[in-house]
């Protein structure tokens, strides 16, 4: 949306930028519908969050990285009351209990994104250059 890199790697950490759900290469935003006009018709959080979560995989995977090194993960939703329980099940399916630590969050309500999107994520992943052992 931006100019701006997805990720960027400053020693031994990679720093994503914010991901939403936008399917890559397209302005097509899995879970929302909307008119002609552009106005949001209908959403749906656990689309958006799968996607969201599967696109962030994709950046660090691109970038080199494994997506069981995120260290920390920063999520913004636009309504917190209505999706913060679909948003943390989507969660749990991908970090909590794959035989990894958990990464840190922290979830916070914002108004708007700057596209019809209800979730984001921004994530910091610890990728050492020179871990042989890492594979």
């Amino acid at each position: 949306m931006g100019v701006y890199p997805h990720a960027r790697r400053a020693g031994d950490f990679l720093f994503l930028s914010g991901v939403g759900p936008r399917a890559r290469g397209t302005k097509i935003i899995p879970g929302v519908v909307q008119d002609s006009e552009g106005h949001v018709l209908s959403e749906d959080i656990e689309v958006q969050c799968r996607s969201c979560f599967a696109n962030a995989r994709a950046v660090v995977e691109d970038a080199g990285a494994r997506w069981e090194d995120v260290v920390d993960a920063t999520v913004y939703l636009t309504h917190m009351k209505r999706d913060f329980a679909m948003y943390n099940k989507i969660w749990a399916e991908c970090f909590t209990g794959l035989g990894f630590p958990n990464p840190t969050r922290t979830t916070l309500e914002i108004l708007a994104l700057p596209t019809p999107i209800s979730v984001e994520v921004k994530l910091v992943v610890y990728a050492p250059l020179k871990d042989a052992a890492r594979g």
